[in-house]
């Protein structure tokens, strides 16, 4: 093996339940971290990088990559005010740079962040974990955001499994699901069920063309800043990865990626590959993907989903689930192989469980149910590695050769 994955973990800052000690006791030896206590769409200013930098080199660890740079609303709309913000946004990519920082996450899904319908879902063993419910998502939808037509986007099996859950939605539980749908809103705050229609409104005019247009503009827009600072940017897919509440959504698929990286072709427009994300759809096949868009790949998501036949998922054991996670390590080890420096991933959210479920923690982000998905995760990329090595497995560009059993 030429080079190890950078094993990396992600850090909210001081306020993190989980300290940078309890990291790297975990075995990481990389943090991914950002500056959540600007507002989004100011200037991340050259002293805060260096603090926060300086915190996490104290502790023994280094800053691998910045997740996120949050992209404004105005350049998603491509609103009268978006060249304040882009501004704002190359300024805060040449700090970075300066001080080291140059591999940055981010994404462009619209309003809403990640969304899921329950962030304490209960397994079987006991632990707890994140989980999204069609039929709840439609409740919300249908009657709480009251959207119009919101019925027609959804399949008549869940429109059926609502129907018969109807007499569920205590108050108490409609104010818990409008808490965990808003709070993955990359905005100050909690958006309200008001803003959110208001939004919606915006982006029916705008539909996934558009979206698609404002982030092409917003990618050229930073180009030079990137292209002169060395800086690759990582765009986050879609999560989930559908069109969801009436709002457009362009990194869901093979076909979105393409898009994207045709449309900017420059090296620095580049890939954060969530295996969480893009598994959350059955039409993905996770390694073709990472085979065809691997040289855009410059950082990793690796975590696992768990479907049922009617598309609601949860978030599984990271060996254990819908994705393969076996094929898709066996890639990114060939890719990395290719690298002269080495890729970074990070083990993507993490079950409650053990201690932790007497904690207050972000969800997903708990430490335990993380550090036994690193474990688990260094152990199949050493043993993955080994195998490769064993069978003298050649890497060609375009092609990942087949193991011989």
């Amino acid at each position: 093996m030429k080079n190890n994955l950078i094993q990396s973990w992600r850090w909210y800052g001081p306020n993190d339940p989980v300290s940078l000690s309890d990291i790297k006791q975990a075995g990481a030896t990389a943090i991914v971290s950002a500056l959540h206590h600007v507002p989004h769409g100011e200037v991340w200013t050259h002293e805060d990088i260096i603090k926060r930098k300086n915190e996490i080199e104290s502790a023994g660890l280094r800053w691998a990559v910045v997740e996120s740079v949050p992209v404004h609303e105005s350049i998603k709309t491509n609103s009268e005010d978006a060249p304040k913000y882009l501004a704002n946004y190359n300024q805060s990519l040449v700090n970075l740079a300066k001080a080291g920082l140059t591999t940055v996450c981010y994404n462009f899904m619209p309003v809403l962040d990640w969304t899921r319908t329950d962030i304490a879902f209960s397994l079987k063993n006991g632990a707890k974990a994140l989980y999204l419910d069609w039929a709840d998502l439609a409740y919300f939808d249908i009657h709480m955001l009251q959207r119009a037509n919101a019925a027609d986007d959804y399949s008549p099996q869940v429109i059926s499994i609502l129907n018969n859950r109807l007499e569920s939605y205590t108050p108490e539980k409609i104010q818990q699901l409008e808490e965990i749908i808003c709070m993955g809103v990359p905005t100050e705050g909690m958006i309200t069920i008001p803003q959110l229609r208001n939004s919606l409104e915006i982006y029916k005019n705008i539909g996934k063309q558009g979206l698609r247009d404002n982030l092409a503009l917003f990618l050229n827009a930073i180009a030079d800043t990137c292209e002169s600072y060395g800086i690759q940017m990582t765009i986050h897919p879609d999560d989930p990865p559908y069109a969801i509440l009436g709002l457009p959504r362009i990194t869901s698929n093979a076909e979105d990626l393409q898009w994207i990286f045709d449309a900017v072709k420059q090296p620095f427009n580049g890939l954060c590959f969530c295996t969480g994300s893009l598994g959350a759809g059955p039409f993905n096949n996770l390694p073709e993907i990472l085979k065809t868009f691997g040289e855009r790949v410059h950082f990793v998501h690796l975590r696992n989903v768990k479907r049922d036949q009617f598309g609601n998922f949860h978030e599984s054991d990271h060996l254990d689930g819908d994705v393969d996670m076996f094929e898709v390590m066996k890639v990114l080890v060939e890719l990395n192989n290719q690298r002269k420096s080495p890729i970074p991933f990070r083990p993507d959210h993490g079950h409650q469980m053990l201690d932790d479920l007497q904690k207050d923690t972000n969800p997903g982000y708990s430490a335990i149910g993380r550090l036994k998905g690193l474990a688990e995760l260094r152990g199949l990329e050493l043993g993955i590695a080994r195998m490769l090595k064993s069978n003298q497995s050649v890497y060609s560009k375009g092609n990942i050769a087949t193991f011989e059993n």
